[in-house]
């Protein structure tokens, strides 16, 4: 079997007062979940469950996400994760700290089967 990409969405997320690196990644991974509603699954008859989701994560400070926090976003499926330095941090204008923005990329694969038929 081979790890087919059936789907890719990409999303924003922001954390303005907290300065919460997760809680910004959350909210990327949620952006580029609900622009679409992708029902890949039911239409090539496979159960939800088996969904491959790779998840990119880009932001400014990688070792501030925890990615365990993340898992409970997806529903269904078997999410994977990699944070990596990317995002934008925007100084305030008093001083008083940073907005954080972040970037997700998900992408949905399945375990497929070549047929020749």
């Amino acid at each position: 079997m081979a790890k087919t990409r059936m789907a890719v969405q990409f999303g924003m997320g922001t954390s303005i007062r907290s300065q919460d690196y997760t809680q910004a990644a959350a909210r990327a991974i949620r952006d580029a979940l609900w622009h679409n509603s992708l029902n890949i699954a039911s239409a090539f008859g496979f159960p939800k469950e088996e969904m491959l989701i790779d998840v990119e994560i880009g932001i400014q400070k990688p070792e501030a996400v925890d990615t365990s926090a993340l898992v409970g976003i997806f529903p269904y499926g078997k999410p994977s994760f990699k944070v990596v330095a990317g995002g934008l941090d925007v100084p305030k204008a008093d001083g008083s700290g940073v907005t954080v923005i972040a970037n997700a990329a998900i992408v949905v694969s399945f375990d497929l089967e070549r047929s020749d038929a």
